[in-house]
This record gives C-alpha cells, sequence and structure tokens, in this order.
C-alpha cells in the first residue's frame, strides 16, 4: 500500500502549519511535500490546511491540523 501524500502550502505557512508539516515529515507512514502554491487561495487566507491525498484537511489552528491529518492518514490505512 502506497503512504498518504500530504501536501502543504508555503503560502498558508502564516499560520504556523510548520508545526504540523514538520513532526509529519519524521513519520514513516505519510509523504510530505510543501508547494510554493496549492492554488486554493481562499482557503489559505482563512486557516491552517493541508491536501491528504488530494482531500483537503483544516483546522483552526496548526497543531490541531497536525491531529486532523493525524486522524486522516490513519483513515486512509485501514480502507
Amino acid at each position: 500500500m502506497m503512504r498518504p501524500i500530504v501536501e502543504f502550502c508555503a503560502g498558508n505557512a502564516h499560520f504556523g502549519t510548520d508545526k504540523a508539516l514538520k513532526p509529519l515529515e519524521e513519520r514513516p507512514d505519510c509523504e510530505v511535500i510543501e508547494y510554493g502554491c496549492l492554488t486554493n487561495c481562499g482557503q489559505c487566507y482563512l486557516a491552517p490546511f493541508a491536501f491528504v491525498n488530494d482531500e483537503i484537511v483544516e483546522a483552526a489552528t496548526a497543531e490541531e491540523l497536525y491531529l486532523a491529518i493525524l486522524r486522516k492518514v490513519k483513515e486512509i490505512e485501514q480502507l
């Protein structure tokens, strides 16, 4: 089974998304990629978000985003 791909937008970093990105990079159960832009500009200014296997995951804070991504990764692994 392929590892889930977690994509971050550098333009969304002002929300502190590196608090989610950095620990995810250390995990063997997902592939983390950071792009300069994910062409989701409206979302980028509203809240921390990432794509997990092309599905948007968002949360109120970067810490909550990290936990939401972990839940999504586990959900994908169970499929």
